[in-house]
């Protein structure tokens, strides 16, 4: 989709956006993917959802624009692992990041509101790799 792309700084909060890069850190640290868990989030497989979420995370630092695959690769990324405790971070969440879970599930409903439009095309299916 050319000309859909959207930087953070025209949908989220500086938070929010703070939020989504602290929970991308997360697949290079504490959580566990499976290959298989990592192409149904729109990635290659584990090893390109580490380096892509590296990328990410410096794309949403840096306030560029992302399509809306990327969006819905952060989103699902983030979703995951943050609840996951076979998968992501889970219950160690407030260890790892020093986010407690009820603000971080508070501004995670946020974001999922405010990114409602712009991921709708891949409810229910992957961003693709």
């Amino acid at each position: 989709m050319p000309g859909s792309e959207v930087a953070a700084s025209a949908l989220l909060t500086e938070d929010e956006t703070r939020l989504l890069r602290r929970a991308l850190l997360e697949w290079g640290g504490p959580a566990r993917c499976s290959d298989q868990l990592a192409v149904g989030m729109g990635f290659a497989d584990a090893r390109d959802l580490v380096d892509r979420t590296d990328l990410l995370r410096d794309a949403l630092g840096d306030d560029v624009p992302l399509p809306p695959a990327d969006w819905a690769r952060v989103l699902l990324a983030t979703e995951i692992v943050f609840v996951s405790d076979l998968a992501g971070t889970g219950v160690e969440w407030p260890t790892t990041t020093g986010l407690a879970d009820e603000p971080t599930i508070r501004m995670l409903r946020s974001i999922q509101r405010k990114l409602g439009r712009t991921v709708r095309p891949y409810y229910g299916k992957s961003p693709g790799a």
